[in-house]
């Protein structure tokens, strides 16, 4: 008899840029596959697979911190999990892991929680991090495994005693399709040395690190340029003030690209991807511009480091630092231009023997379908 398997996750958006390939993994399989969660723009993965059912969360805010509000999508998610009847319930992101693990625990139906990357609230220590670290004990018993999209997510989780070593698993982020993001010759004249940040404008993206080591650059570099491509996120409390957008922009600090759907035209233009971020999941951005062989600079944390190997496709840096980015970038600048190449496609490399989305799918699904 056909099994069927639910994805639940915090908005259509997630689903769309990250689940495509479960979709298509537990499809191949033979699973009727369903997906919960709330829905914007992104439906439109519906035209590409019209036979997976979709179910709208009314309750789901991934920003809220109103209780009243997440015992009723509590409600909400167990009333649908009894009413569909899943075998399994794959569940992404903090609030389906923390309710829709309550949910699936009522409806007496196999949940899994997919930590795809602890955010704010785990960054900033302090009344959010405790709270999430009591909710996440509370449940932690409900969910059949724990699976990470980085190894020291799981490590502090066991350190945490939220979850045990056994119950833990980690897979190398959610994967990039390595057949669209492929190497593309720039269309620009190479005047200029092109860095380029891509991600939602937040303080804790090191945006600020981004652009206060563009500024020392350019004064001695006036050959190079720094663009930012991404959108502010005003539901996040680390999100970017405005007014330093705007002063950024106007200083000629930076060039901001806005908000762009296709990077790849980006990331093709660009020649080396920075990403200072204080902790990562897995930075799907870094692997994109690494399978579009782009050299990367990201910073020694959680989630960014399993993405590089010094001077090998790219540098660390330590979080927060200034001086170390400009160094790693001044670095770059004193590569060859067939140093940068090699550099470039030993990423590809590392791309496509350890974050294709298909190898990802299937190390899901085995840990998913197997006990």
């Amino acid at each position: 008899m056909k099994k069927t398997i639910a994805f639940v996750a915090n908005s259509t958006w997630n689903i769309y840029n990250f689940r495509q390939n479960l979709i298509q993994k537990f499809s191949s399989e033979d699973y009727d596959v369903i997906i919960l969660a709330p829905v914007d723009e992104y439906i439109i993965y519906k035209e590409k697979y019209p036979h997976v059912r979709h179910y709208n969360l009314r309750m789901l805010d991934r920003d809220s911190t109103n209780p009243f509000r997440d015992i009723l999508l509590t409600i909400e998610l167990w009333r649908n999990y009894k009413n569909i009847q899943p075998d399994i319930i794959v569940h992404f992101t903090h609030k389906p892991n923390i309710f829709g693990g309550a949910a699936a625990w009522l409806a007496g139906i196999t949940s899994y929680a997919v930590v795809t990357g602890l955010g704010y609230s785990f960054i900033h220590k302090g009344v959010v991090r405790s709270v999430m670290t009591t909710l996440y004990k509370i449940i932690s018993g409900v969910h059949r495994k724990f699976i990470f999209e980085n190894n020291e997510d799981l490590l502090l989780f066991n350190q945490l005693n939220i979850v045990t070593e056994k119950r833990s698993h980690s897979v190398k982020g959610c994967g990039v399709n390595t057949h669209w993001f492929v190497p593309e010759p720039t269309t620009l004249p190479r005047e200029k040395t092109v860095f380029t940040f891509i991600g939602r404008l937040l303080y804790d993206k090191g945006i600020r690190e981004f652009v206060e080591a563009a500024r020392k650059v350019k004064s001695q570099k006036t050959d190079t340029e720094f663009w930012i491509v991404g959108e502010l996120d005003p539901q996040n409390p680390a999100t970017v003030d405005k007014e330093d957008l705007i002063s950024w922009v106007h200083n000629g600090i930076v060039l901001y690209h806005g908000f762009v759907k296709d990077v790849r035209p980006i990331i093709a233009q660009s020649d080396c991807i920075v990403l200072p971020s204080y902790r990562e999941g897995l930075p799907r951005t870094i692997i994109e511009a690494m399978s579009m062989e782009k050299p990367v600079i990201t910073t020694d944390t959680a989630g960014c480091n399993e993405t590089v190997e010094e001077d090998f496709n790219g540098f660390l840096v330590p979080v927060k630092n200034i001086e170390a980015l400009v160094s790693a970038i001044m670095k770059y600048l004193d590569l060859s231009p067939s140093e940068r190449k090699m550099m470039g496609k030993k990423g590809r490399e590392m791309a496509l023997s350890s974050f294709d989305d298909k190898k990802i799918a299937d190390h899901l699904f085995h840990l998913i379908t197997s006990k």
